[in-house]
C-alpha cells in the first residue's frame, strides 16, 4: 500500500494517462508521494526551506514554487529505499516503507525556516480529480486526514463512485508553526484545512544535520484504521530498522528464483523485472483484514486463529494481457499471492455481483472491455492451486462469459450479447460517456473465444457437461471472423457481411491497441486451428517477415516517444499485451529454433537497463506484465494458452543464465525445487541442441506443467546455429488437436 516514491511533474497533470511520478530526463523535484496505483494517487510531502511556497511550479521555472532541483549523481533507488539531495534547499531527503506505513527522514542544514509542505488537495498523475480533502493538526505532532478522488475511468464505469485515501502522519518534531492553504493563497495559523486544492505547511527549527522524521500510516477505510496501520508497523522501528527490513523481505521475494552465470545486464534485467511483477497488484487491506468496498462501506477478510488475516485484497488495473506473464510467474514461484489476487476478486464478484476488470478500492476502474478475470480463476485451478472459494470463484467465471444481461462499463464484456448470440461482435461505433467511441468487435471476438475456452476447462474439471459444452462452442467462435481470401482475422458488419476496404495494418479498426495483423495470431487456445485455416506455408512466412521487420524498429518502439501505442499499426508490438505471445507460435508451426531465435533477440534489444529503454521505447508496463514476459522468457519457460488448458504445459525457448533455480511451494506442488541448467551458455550460442529432464532425453519443445512441477533438473545443450531436428517430435496441445 505505501508506495513512496518522488515526483517530477505529477501535480496537476492531465487525466487519466498522465505522469504517475517520476521521469527520468527531468532535472527538478516538486515531492514525495505515498499512493501509487492505477486510477490512484495522491499525498505528497516536501520539506523545503526559507519562505513559504505552496505550489510546486514547473519543469520550465522550478523557483515559481516550491519544487528543487537536483543533482543525479546524488541520487539513488534500490528495493525498499531512495534518497536524493534537493540541492535548492540543501535537504538530503530519504524515503522508506512497511507495508502500510511511509517513512520519510529529512536531514535539514541550521535553519529557523525548516518547512514540511503536506499537498492533499490535488490530482496526481492517475489519482484524477480531488474532489475532497481534509488534513489536520493533532496530539501536537499528528496530521491525520483523507482525500477523496474521482479516478478518471470511474467517470464511464462506475459513474459519481470515488475513492478514499486516510492517512495518519506522526512526526519526529513538534512544529513551530502551522498554517494551511489553498493554492497560492496561504492561512497562516489554521491546523485544519477542507476542500479541494488545498494542504498543509509546518515549519520547524532545525540545527545542522538535524534530521525530520515522518511516519505515515495509511489505509483505504478509516483514519482509525491508519492509525491502526501505523501502530501496528511503526512501534519501536527507526527508519534504518525499516530500511533493513523492507531489503530483507524483497530479498526473500525476490530469491524465490536465483539465477546464476550469464551477462551482468541479464541478471540485472531480470531482476529488475521480477521486482515490477511483485509490485503491481496494490495492497488494498488494513492489518486487521478490513478492505475498502463501494460506497464507503468496510468488508471484512476472514481472521486465522491466531487473528490475523486469512489473506490480502488488492487494487488493481485490469489484467488484460496479464494472464501470459504475471500469472505464469505467480503459479510458478508465487502460488500464495496468486492464490490471495484470485480470491480478493472473488471478495470483489461477492460485493458487487460481477468480476471487475480493474478495481480502486471497490470502484470499477475498467479501461480494456475484455475482463480476464474469469480466465485467471480457471488457469490458477489448472494448475492446482484451488485454496480460493472455488463456489463463487466458478460462478463468477462462468458468469463473466455466459451472462449478457446487466452488463455495462463497469463489469466490462458491455457487447457480450453479440458473442453469446450471434457467435461474434459486430464492427459497430459503442459511444461511452465522456465521449469516447469504441469499434473493437474483432478483437473482443478473439478475446472472448480464449476466456470461453479457460472457462470451459475449468468446468471440465468440475465435470459441469452443459456448461463445458456451451463454452468450448463459443470458444471456436473466433472462426466466424476468419476471412478465407485475405487469410486475416477480419471485422464483419451486423448484417453478417466483412466490411469493405479492409487494411490489416490500420490500427483501432475493429481491433482495440492493434490491428488486424497483429490480432489474427490472437487465438492461443487454438494455434492449430489457425494455422489450418491459415495454412501452415503462409503461417510460417508471416511470422519470419514479422519478426525481420520488427527488428528495424525495437520490436515495436524505437522512437524517443514514451507511447504504448506506438507500435499498434506495425507488425509487431511487443510494447503492448496483443502481440506477446507471438514469438513461441513457432513452436507449434515446427520451427522451434526461431522461437529460441526471436524471444532470445527481444529480450536482448527491446529490454535495457537504461531510463528510457529499460521496458523498450513504446511501451506497457502494466504494473509489471512486460517484466514478467522478460522474466519467463529469460527462464526459456512461457505457456502460450496461458495455463487455460485443463493440464497445461510450459513450451521451450533459450534459457539467459547457467543455472536457474526456483523454489516450488510445497502447499501447492509435489516438488522441492525446480532447477534450469544451460551446457555451452553464451550470448553467441542461441539454439538448442538437446535436452534433458531428470536424466533423461527428450525431444518434444513443451512439457506439462505438473511435470516440471515434480521438481527436478531441466538440462539444456546450447550451440549457434539451430538443431532442426530438435523440439520437432510433437507439437504443443492446441483446442483442435486434443480431446476438450
Amino acid at each position: 500500500m505505501a508506495k513512496l516514491a518522488p515526483h517530477t511533474n505529477a501535480y496537476g497533470s492531465e487525466g487519466g494517462w498522465g505522469p504517475t511520478g517520476y521521469d527520468d530526463r527531468h532535472t527538478s523535484i516538486e515531492g514525495f508521494g505515498h499512493f501509487h496505483e492505477f486510477q490512484i494517487g495522491g499525498l505528497v510531502f516536501m520539506p523545503t526551506v526559507g519562505s513559504i511556497k505552496t505550489v510546486p511550479g514547473t519543469l520550465d521555472n522550478p523557483d515559481a514554487g516550491y519544487r528543487s532541483r537536483f543533482d543525479k549523481r546524488t541520487e539513488n533507488a534500490e528495493t525498499g529505499y531512495y534518497h536524493v539531495v534537493l540541492q535548492d534547499y540543501d535537504v538530503k531527503a530519504e524515503i522508506t516503507a512497511t507495508e502500510r506505513v511511509g517513512y520519510h527522514r529529512y536531514t535539514f542544514p541550521k535553519t529557523d525556516q525548516a518547512n514540511l509542505i503536506i499537498d492533499i488537495g490535488h490530482k496526481q498523475g492517475e489519482s484524477s480529480d480531488v474532489t475532497d480533502a481534509m488534513a489536520q493538526l493533532v496530539n501536537t505532532n499528528e496530521i491525520e486526514g483523507y482525500i477523496e478522488t474521482y479516478p478518471e475511468y470511474a467517470k464511464f464505469c462506475d459513474p459519481g463512485k470515488r475513492v478514499k485515501m486516510y492517512f495518519v502522519a506522526r512526526l519526529s518534531e513538534t512544529p513551530v508553526s502551522v498554517g494551511s492553504f489553498k493554492d497560492n493563497i496561504q492561512n497562516p495559523d489554521l491546523t485544519k484545512t477542507t476542500g479541494t486544492g488545498n494542504g498543509l505547511f509546518l515549519t520547524f527549527s532545525m540545527d545542522e544535520g538535524e534530521q525530520l522524521e515522518v511516519q505515515t500510516g495509511l489505509s483505504y477505510t478509516s483514519i482509525a484504521n491508519a492509525r491502526n496501520n501505523l501502530n501496528a508497523e511503526a512501534t519501536g522501528k527507526s527508519f534504518n530498522d525499516v530500511r533493513m527490513e523492507s531489503q530483507e523481505a524483497w530479498n526473500e521475494k525476490l530469491n524465490h528464483i536465483v539465477v546464476e552465470g550469464g551477462a551482468e545486464n541479464d541478471r540485472i534485467k531480470f531482476y529488475t523485472g521480477l521486482y515490477h511483477a511483485l509490485l503491481g497488484r496494490g495492497l488494498a487491506s488494513d492489518v486487521n483484514g478490513n478492505y475498502p468496498m463501494v460506497n464507503g462501506k468496510i468488508g471484512q477478510i476472514p481472521l486465522a486463529p491466531d487473528g490475523s488475516p486469512e489473506y490480502n485484497h488488492y487494487n488493481t488495473d485490469g489484467i488484460w494481457g496479464g494472464f501470459w506473464n504475471l500469472s505464469q510467474l505467480w503459479a510458478l514461484a508465487y502460488p500464495d499471492y496468486f492464490k490471495e489476487y484470485i480470491q480478493s476478486n472473488i471478495d470483489f464478484y461477492i460485493d458487487r455481483g460481477w468480476l471487475h476488470d480493474g478495481e480502486a478500492a471497490g470502484v470499477y476502474t475498467n479501461g480494456v472491455q475484455t475482463n480476464f478475470q474469469g480466465l485467471l480463476i480457471a488457469s490458477a485451478y489448472n494448475v492446482g492451486i484451488r485454496d480460493f472459494d472455488v463456489k463463487a470463484g466458478y460462478e463468477a467465471a462462468l458468469k463473466n462469459e455466459l451472462e449478457y444481461h446487466g452488463r455495462n462499463l463497469g463489469n466490462g464484456k458491455y457487447d457480450l450479447s453479440y458473442f453469446v448470440k450471434d457467435r461474434y461482435v459486430p464492427y459497430k461505433d459503442t459511444i461511452i460517456s465522456n465521449g469516447w467511441v469504441f469499434n473493437f468487435g474483432a478483437s473482443h471476438t478473439l478475446e472472448y473465444s480464449f476466456s470461453s475456452y479457460a472457462v470451459a476447462q475449468m468446468a471440465k474439471h468440475l465435470q459441469d457437461s452443459l456448461n463445458h459444452r456451451k463454452l468450448i462452442d463459443q470458444a471456436a467462435y473466433y472462426r466466424n471472423l476468419f476471412d478465407s481470401e485475405t487469410k486475416f482475422i477480419r471485422p464483419k458488419l451486423e448484417n453478417g457481411s466483412f466490411i469493405e476496404d479492409f487494411d490489416p495494418m490500420r490500427g483501432w479498426d475493429g481491433f482495440q491497441e492493434g490491428n488486424a495483423f497483429q490480432f489474427t495470431w490472437y487465438v492461443p487456445h487454438d494455434v492449430n486451428g489457425l494455422m489450418n485455416l491459415v495454412g501452415k506455408e503462409r503461417f510460417n512466412e508471416r511470422l519470419e517477415k514479422m519478426f525481420i521487420d520488427a527488428q528495424k524498429s525495437m520490436f515495436g518502439g524505437g522512437s524517443e516517444e514514451i507511447h504504448s501505442f506506438s507500435g499498434v499499426e506495425k507488425l509487431y508490438n511487443h510494447g503492448n499485451q496483443p502481440c506477446l505471445h507471438n514469438p513461441w507460435l513457432f513452436n507449434y508451426s515446427g520451427k522451434p529454433w526461431l522461437t529460441q531465435k526471436w524471444v532470445r533477440t527481444i529480450c536482448n534489444e527491446f529490454y535495457g537497463t537504461e531510463p528510457l529503454h529499460g521496458y523498450g521505447v513504446g511501451q506497457d508496463e502494466d504494473q509489471g506484465q512486460l517484466g514478467a514476459w522478460y522474466v519467463m522468457a529469460s527462464m526459456g519457460l512461457f505457456d502460450v494458452q496461458g495455463h487455460s488448458n485443463a493440464n497445461p504445459t510450459f513450451q521451450f525457448g533459450t534459457p539467459l543464465f547457467d543455472k536457474i533455480r526456483i523454489k516450488l511451494d510445497g502447499t501447492y506442488y509435489e516438488g522441492d525445487e525446480l532447477i534450469i541448467e544451460t551446457l555451452n551458455q553464451g550470448s553467441d550460442n542461441l539454439y538448442i541442441q538437446s535436452a534433458s529432464f531428470n536424466g533423461e532425453n527428450f525431444n518434444s519443445n513443451w512439457m506439462l506443467h505438473e511435470k516440471l512441477m515434480n521438481g527436478g533438473k531441466l538440462i539444456f545443450t546450447l550451440g549457434n546455429q539451430p538443431n532442426k531436428s530438435w523440439g520437432t517430435e510433437s507439437v504443443p496441445p492446441s483446442m483442435s488437436n486434443i480431446k476438450n
